[in-house]
C-alpha cells in the first residue's frame, strides 16, 4: 500500500466514558461501517474543520485552543446524546484504514455528566460494563486495554499512569 500524501492524517478522538458506579460505556458499530463493522468500541469520531472554523479565534495569530475537546464533545453528543465532564488525555494510536488513509486516534476519558443515551445511525447497541465484563464483548483491538488503563487511573485517585517503552 502506498500513501500518497505522507503529511495528511485523519484525526479521530474517542471518549472512554465512565459513570459514578464505575461502569464504562461501549457501543456496537453498525454493520455498514467500513472500519471495524459489528465490533464494540467507545464513542468518538473524526475532527472536522467546522469544529472550530466558525468560532472566535483564541489567539492573536488566528489560532484556536481546545479544538480537540470541542470535537470530542460534539462526537459524544452526536453518537450517544450525552454530555461529559473534564475530558483527560489517555493516549494516541496510529493506523492505516482499509481505504489507505493514515489515521491518528486521540483517546480521552471523561465522566458522564448528563443526558439519556440515544444512538445515532453508526451504532446499533450500547452497554455500561465493568472491567470484569470486557472479555464478554468483541471489542476493537486495544479498547479493552484502554478501559482497563482508565479503571486503574480512577482507582489510583486520578493519578495519571504513563506507560514506558
Amino acid at each position: 500500500m502506498e500513501i500518497q500524501n505522507k503529511e495528511l492524517h485523519r484525526i479521530a478522538i474517542t471518549a472512554i466514558i465512565y459513570n459514578k458506579e464505575g461502569k464504562f460505556l461501549i457501543t456496537k458499530r453498525a454493520p455498514h461501517k467500513k472500519s471495524f463493522p459489528n465490533l464494540w468500541t467507545v464513542p468518538g469520531g473524526g475532527m472536522e474543520v467546522d469544529d472550530y472554523i466558525n468560532t472566535p479565534v483564541t489567539t492573536k495569530a488566528g489560532q484556536w485552543y481546545y479544538a480537540v475537546e470541542t470535537t470530542l464533545r460534539r462526537e459524544v453528543r452526536e453518537e450517544v446524546n450525552l454530555e461529559i465532564e473534564k475530558p483527560q488525555y489517555l493516549l494516541d494510536l496510529v493506523f492505516i484504514s482499509p481505504q489507505g488513509q493514515p489515521c491518528i486516534v486521540l483517546s480521552y476519558y471523561a465522566e458522564y455528566k448528563s443526558g439519556e443515551i440515544k444512538l445515532d445511525h453508526d451504532s446499533v447497541e450500547y452497554k455500561w460494563i465493568g472491567v470484569e465484563e470486557i472479555k464478554d464483548y468483541e471489542l476493537i483491538d486495544g479498547i479493552g486495554e484502554e478501559i482497563e488503563m482508565v479503571d486503574k487511573i480512577l482507582k489510583n485517585n486520578g493519578d495519571t499512569l504513563h506507560t514506558t517503552r
